[in-house]
C-alpha cells in the first residue's frame, strides 16, 4: 500500500488544519507528521501555550496565529480543532455547515489504534473511574494505555500513547468537547456515568450538552449503563449492555448487596467485595466502583481481578480526598468538584457515611465562578446533610442567594480568602463532623487551578493538624 493510500484509508488524504496548538494540537502535529500526512496550524492566540515548541520542532509548516481566517481555512481538506477550540466559533460554524469534515483528536485515534479502547464521559467522576479501571486492569495483568482529559501531571493526550509501545487495550477519560468532534469513536466499552449541568457558558442549554456526551455511544461494541440515572441512557435501546445501580442488588448486572449486614458490590445478586474494603469514602464512590467493575466486565476481567483492582485503588488528589482530622474533624479536599452535580454527589456521599457512622454533619467550603449554572440542586442536599456553608470567590452571593431561598438551609457565612474559610469551618465544625472543600465552581478568580485551590486548603488544614498535635 503506498503512502497515498494508507492516508486515504485512514481517511486523511489532503490537508488537514489543526485548530488550537496547545498540548492537544501539539500532539495532533506529531501523529499527522509521524504517517507523513500534510498539515498547517491556525490559532486564534498570537502566542498560544506550544507555540515555541512548535516552531522549533515544525519550522517548515504553514502557520497562522491571532486569528483564524476564512481564507486559510478554506484551503484545509478537513479541520482538527483542539478541545479547547469552540465548534461554534463562526468560521469552523461556516466550514462545517458547508460540508467540510471537523473533527478531533479522539476521532483521529479511533481511525488508527488497532486494539480496544474502553471510553468513560460524564459530568463528574470521570478521572475517579478510569482511575479504579487502571487498578483493576493492573490486578488482571493487562498491559494497558491511559489517556484523554485527565488533569495535571497525569494529562496526556490520546495521540501520544501511540509513541509508545503498544498495549492490549487503551482506556479514555473523555470530554463533552472531545465528543462532539468525535463523530465515530468505534469502542469496546463505554459509560456516560452522569449528567449534570456544567458548561453552560459553551452550551445553549442541557440538551445540547447531552446530545455532545451521546457521541460516546457511536459504534460502541458494549454500553455499560448506569440504571440510576435514566438521562445517561443511549437512544439505541438495540446495543449490548452491562448494567449497575447504586441503590440495591441486580440480578442481572452490578449492584449493592447486603448479606447478615455487610454491604457489598455485587454481580447478578452475588456479594463480591465488602464494601468496608474499599478505601474511597463516600456512596458516589460506590457507584464509581461500580461502574469501573462494569466496564473491566465488559472487556473479560474475572470478578477477582475486579476485586482486588478496587480495594487496592487508594484516591486521587482533589477529589474527596481525606486531608487530616484535627481535633475530632475530618476534612477533606474536593476541589475537583467544579460543578453542581459533582458537589452534590459528594455532599450526598460523604453526609450519609457521615450521618450513619459519627451522626456527624458536614460544613461545606463553596464558591467560584459559577460558569452561569443553576445552584438550586444543592438546596435539599445541604438541607439534609450540611451545618454551615463557607462561601468564597466571584460568585458568593449568587449561591448564598440560592441557598437562602429554602428556609431549611443552614447558617451561611463568608470569607475573603481560604484561610479565613478553613478558620470559619473549624469554628463551626463539632467532634464527628466533616469539613468538605467542594466548590462547585471553578477556580480561576482566586487560584491558578484546581490543584492550587485544592493545595492551597490541604496546606493549611495539615499546619493545623501540626500545631494541635505540639
Amino acid at each position: 500500500m503506498t503512502q497515498a493510500e494508507e492516508l486515504s484509508s485512514k481517511g486523511l488524504e489532503g490537508l488537514s488544519l489543526i485548530v488550537g496548538m496547545g498540548a492537544t494540537g501539539l500532539s495532533c502535529a506529531r501523529f499527522l507528521r509521524s504517517i507523513g500526512a500534510d498539515f498547517a496550524v491556525a490559532d486564534t492566540r498570537a502566542a498560544p501555550a506550544m507555540l515555541a515548541v512548535f516552531r522549533d520542532e515544525f519550522p517548515e509548516i504553514v502557520s497562522e496565529f491571532g486569528e483564524l481566517r476564512e481564507a486559510f481555512l478554506n484551503s484545509a481538506t478537513r479541520l482538527i480543532v483542539s478541545p479547547g477550540v469552540s465548534v461554534k466559533t463562526e468560521a469552523i460554524a461556516k466550514l462545517r455547515q458547508a460540508g467540510v469534515e471537523v473533527i478531533g483528536d479522539i476521532a483521529l485515534f479511533a481511525r488508527v489504534v488497532n486494539k480496544p479502547i474502553v471510553a468513560v464521559t460524564g459530568s463528574n467522576g470521570k478521572s475517579t473511574v478510569v482511575a479504579l479501571l487502571a487498578s483493576i486492569l493492573r490486578a488482571d495483568g493487562r498491559s494497558f494505555g491511559v489517556g484523554g482529559n485527565l488533569d495535571g501531571e497525569n494529562f496526556k493526550p490520546a495521540l501520544d500513547l501511540l509513541k509508545e509501545e503498544q498495549k492490549d487495550i487503551y482506556v479514555l477519560e473523555l470530554s463533552s468537547f472531545q465528543l462532539e468532534t468525535t463523530p465515530e469513536l468505534n469502542a469496546q466499552a463505554v459509560s456516560l456515568l452522569n449528567l449534570s449541568q456544567d458548561h453552560m457558558d459553551r452550551y445553549a442549554d442541557a440538551t445540547e450538552y447531552l446530545s455532545a456526551k451521546q457521541n460516546i455511544f457511536n459504534g460502541a461494541k458494549t454500553v455499560c449503563i448506569n440504571l440510576s440515572d435514566p438521562l445517561t441512557l443511549p437512544l439505541d435501546s438495540a446495543v449490548r449492555t452491562v448494567r449497575y445501580k447504586t441503590q440495591d442488588a441486580l440480578e442481572d448486572g452490578f449492584g449493592i448487596a447486603e448479606v447478615a449486614g455487610v454491604r457489598s458490590l455485587s454481580f447478578n445478586g452475588r456479594a463480591f467485595l465488602a464494601v468496608e474494603r474499599i478505601k474511597v469514602a463516600g456512596e458516589h464512590n460506590l457507584a464509581n466502583a461500580l461502574a469501573a467493575s462494569a466496564l473491566a466486565h465488559a472487556v473479560g476481567v474475572s470478578l477477582e481481578s475486579i476485586a482486588s483492582g478496587i480495594e487496592s485503588f487508594q484516591g486521587l488528589p482533589h477529589r474527596c480526598q481525606w486531608v487530616a482530622a484535627v481535633r475530632g474533624v475530618d476534612y477533606f479536599n474536593d476541589s475537583k468538584g467544579t460543578n453542581v452535580g459533582s458537589t452534590l454527589a459528594s455532599v450526598v456521599g460523604l453526609g450519609e457515611h457521615f450521618s450513619t457512622s459519627t451522626g456527624g454533619r458536614l460544613v461545606l467550603i463553596a464558591g467560584g465562578e459559577g460558569k452561569g449554572a443553576d445552584f438550586a440542586p444543592l438546596v435539599p442536599a445541604v438541607g439534609a446533610f450540611v451545618r454551615k456553608v463557607i462561601l468564597i470567590g466571584r460568585d458568593a452571593n449568587l449561591i448564598a442567594h440560592c441557598l437562602e431561598r429554602d428556609s431549611k438551609a443552614h447558617d451561611i457565612a463568608f470569607a475573603q480568602s481560604m484561610e479565613e474559610a478553613i478558620e470559619l469551618a473549624s469554628n463551626a465544625a463539632k467532634a464527628g463532623d466533616a469539613v468538605l472543600l467542594s466548590p462547585a465552581c471553578a477556580s480561576f478568580d482566586m487560584f491558578d487551578n484546581f490543584q492550587h485551590r485544592g493545595d492551597t486548603f490541604a496546606a493549611r488544614v495539615r499546619e493545623n493538624a501540626r500545631k494541635d498535635e505540639g
